[in-house]
């Protein structure tokens, strides 16, 4: 491992895996020791069509020899963001028809949860238990993970809790509720999707007493569930959406997206009720464009419902009790924490990754490029099996 990557740059963990990557392509990482890696992992669901896809890159290319940033978000009428807002615009139900671009996922929350209140009046938010909807402080406050939380407190407040899944829990939702904020399928907790009408239910309830419904689709967005977007397979339609991650093609973006009534809120009372020096960002929104367009104009949502058949008849073993999720955003659920710490260093060591998710620590995160081939599929399950086999063995 690179010594000056732990010496100089802030580590999230002590034990990072620490490939020292110098360069990627399609659904192969390449390190410094001349081996490459097959990514089960798309840089943890961002990466929707796999590493460097030409389209983006000559996206990027392009508005590179055009312009870079020239003003803070919403002052300046920019090509490629008005572009990409109105392709996504134009694929997105009613009433979800304006973007709000920032830079990340968990700001996409943020400015969320502000316009929540904001149009609301009220305070109250209600989360779910399990949930994972970033890490800057109004994200965190979402999180009821006391280990997580305790070191920053005090976080923002009133905020309470719900458990995904328990119908009982929708009488917390009141009048005195602004918004209610879900991930569409619980990442985290383990790729957990929405059960007997679930979020159809959470909505009625919302509409019934005037609180919002927040959708996070940071991780399912963007084709990952055979769908655009992860509540098209829900018959439900959220007040404000959240979205990020597999949205830039592997740059770094996020936004929120609402009708038109409810965002011009942000823009009085106060003015610049949300801001952002680099959202909308045009090298950032042609990547943004470029990889919305192909996934529209190709089978590639299509086809994920099909890989991940393949998926769940290649992943059966002794050591894996089931695969949870949707599409590619997959979860193989084996015996022990143990076992998922020797499965993603096995793995690693033989080419493939792999990775872990924050809550369910019996689950190894399964979610590759959009554009990963049935080959590579097998190919990788084919690791996973035999890192299994040995374990089995050792047993």
């Amino acid at each position: 491992m690179n010594k000056d990557f732990l010496k100089y740059q802030a580590q999230t963990t002590p034990h990072p895996l620490g490939l020292e990557v110098v360069k990627a392509e399609g659904s192969y990482i390449f390190t410094s020791d001349g081996q490459k890696h097959l990514d089960f992992v798309a840089g943890v669901s961002a990466t929707s069509l796999g590493h460097c896809h030409p389209e983006v890159i000559k996206a990027i290319k392009e508005q590179a020899d055009k312009y870079l940033h020239v003003m803070v978000y919403g002052e300046y009428s920019q090509g490629p963001a008005v572009a990409f807002s109105k392709l996504l615009a134009d694929n997105l139900p009613q009433p979800l028809k304006k973007v709000y671009l920032v830079n990340s996922g968990t700001e996409a929350i943020e400015g969320s949860l502000k316009l929540a209140r904001r149009a609301t009046g009220r305070t109250q938010l209600i989360a779910a238990k399990s949930a994972y909807h970033g890490n800057t402080m109004g994200s965190l406050s979402l999180m009821n993970f006391e280990e997580r939380q305790k070191p920053f407190r005090p976080l923002v407040g009133d905020i309470d809790f719900i458990e995904f899944n328990n119908e009982e829990d929708l009488n917390e939702i009141t009048e005195k509720t602004a918004a209610v904020v879900l991930e569409t399928i619980q990442g985290g907790g383990g790729f957990i999707q929405p059960k007997d009408q679930y979020l159809k239910k959470v909505k009625a309830r919302c509409e019934e007493v005037g609180a919002l419904l927040i959708l996070d689709e940071i991780q399912p967005g963007f084709g990952r569930t055979g769908k655009l977007f992860g509540f098209e397979n829900y018959d439900v339609v959220p007040d404000i959406m959240a979205i990020g991650k597999g949205m830039g093609g592997g740059l770094p973006v996020g936004a929120f997206v609402a009708s038109e009534k409810l965002m011009d809120l942000l823009s009085d009372n106060p003015k610049m009720g949300h801001i952002t020096t680099f959202g909308g960002n045009p090298l950032i929104a042609a990547a943004c464009h470029a990889t919305l367009k192909t996934i529209l104009e190709t089978e590639l949502m299509a086809a994920t419902l099909e890989k991940e058949k393949r998926f769940r008849k290649l992943l059966v073993h002794p050591l894996i009790s089931e695969v949870r999720g949707k599409g590619l955003m997959l979860a193989a659920i084996v015996k022990s924490e143990e076992i998922v710490n020797q499965i993603i260093l096995n793995c690693k060591e033989k080419g493939l990754i792999l990775f872990w998710l924050l809550f369910e620590k019996k689950a190894l995160r399964i979610t590759p490029p959009l554009t990963i081939s049935m080959e590579e599929i097998e190919e990788g399950c084919g690791i996973i099996i035999e890192a299994l086999n040995q374990i089995e063995t050792k047993a």
